[in-house]
């Protein structure tokens, strides 16, 4: 399940420009689609939310939301106004950010998303590095799976991902991060663990431990298996689990076996907690990537990039 840390819509740069604020209520209430939550989001009262949407539809001629029973839904022209909204957003935060960088000030929001593997073993020192170079820069993340990271990245929840995959969605520009590999791990009690290496035809006979669905780990896994005559469903599943912390607790405590990156089990091994079990010709690399909309060019995004290239070129 999706995690959201801290992540609310109204420390958009658009609460700046006071004359727009009713463009910043009627932007909640169309991502809540609730006029309830967005009034708690927004620390107003339901009927000044009430008031600002009835004044928007007044001054628009338009109606922006219908009710269908308990729920409200976007009217064709709420959902134009909703799209240039989320333009005008993205033009305050430019202006902000570079009208800042001129006093040699760098201020704003970044809403960031991670996979769950980089958000728990690749992110934290990056973020860290990050603040203390730019204070005044407030970042927030989205925690999830590739899947999830890439819905809130369409929806406009975030600027800027991390995740442990691509799709073939036309809307979203990768670009290559770092390098990771993916390897079999067993506990160090486990028959394997003295095993150098494995045939690949024997990989049925282990029962594994394996992510969820719309797991970027698992969809690399489940490529990667294809190129040894294997899929996961030929994979005995002992338990699926929604994170690595997950898997290699539940391995200390039985004799399954699972695919890790490599990334998230380095103090494990160093401890000789958990054993890496090598599988003739079974090779699984994979990039993590930056992800983006097309044509978005999200100036405390792009620094974040940089950033983050230069902390791993420099490792």
């Amino acid at each position: 399940m999706i995690k959201l840390t801290n992540l609310r819509h109204p420390d958009n740069p658009i609460k700046h420009h006071m004359a727009d604020f009713r463009l910043t209520v009627f932007y909640t209430v169309a991502k809540r689609l609730s006029f309830s939550k967005a009034a708690e989001e927004l620390y107003v009262s339901q009927p000044a939310v009430t008031k600002h949407i009835r004044e928007l539809e007044q001054q628009y001629n338009n109606k922006l939301f219908d009710r269908k029973g308990n729920k409200i839904e976007l009217t064709p022209a709420g959902e134009i106004l909703l799209n240039h909204t989320e333009a005008l957003f993205i033009i305050y935060r430019a202006v902000d950010f570079d009208m800042n960088a001129l006093l040699q000030k760098y201020k704003g929001l970044l809403n960031l998303g991670a996979s769950t593997t980089i958000s728990q073993y690749i992110i934290a020192p990056i973020l860290a590095g990050f603040k203390k170079k730019f204070n005044e820069i407030e970042l927030k993340l989205v925690t999830g799976n590739t899947e999830q990271i890439e819905k809130v990245l369409i929806d406009k929840e975030i600027e800027l991902g991390i995740v442990e995959g691509r799709s073939k969605n036309q809307e979203i520009s990768y670009t290559d991060f770092i390098k990771d590999e993916i390897v079999l791990v067993c506990h160090k009690h486990h028959p394997l663990a003295k095993t150098a290496e494995i045939d690949p035809t024997t990989l049925p006979s282990h029962h594994f431990i394996v992510r969820e669905q719309g797991s970027g780990t698992r969809q690399v896994i489940d490529h990667a298996l294809k190129t040894v005559g294997l899929r996961i469903a030929d994979l005995p599943v002992e338990i699926q689990l929604g994170n690595t912390e997950s898997i290699k607790s539940y391995l200390s405590h039985s004799s399954a076996v699972a695919f890790l990156s490599i990334h998230s089990i380095t103090k494990e091994l160093l401890s000789g907690e958990l054993r890496v079990i090598e599988v003739k010709g079974l090779s699984i690399t994979r990039s993590f990537y930056f992800i983006h909309l097309q044509g978005n060019t999200d100036p405390i995004a792009s620094k974040m990039m940089r950033f983050a290239m230069l902390h791993y070129n420099l490792k």
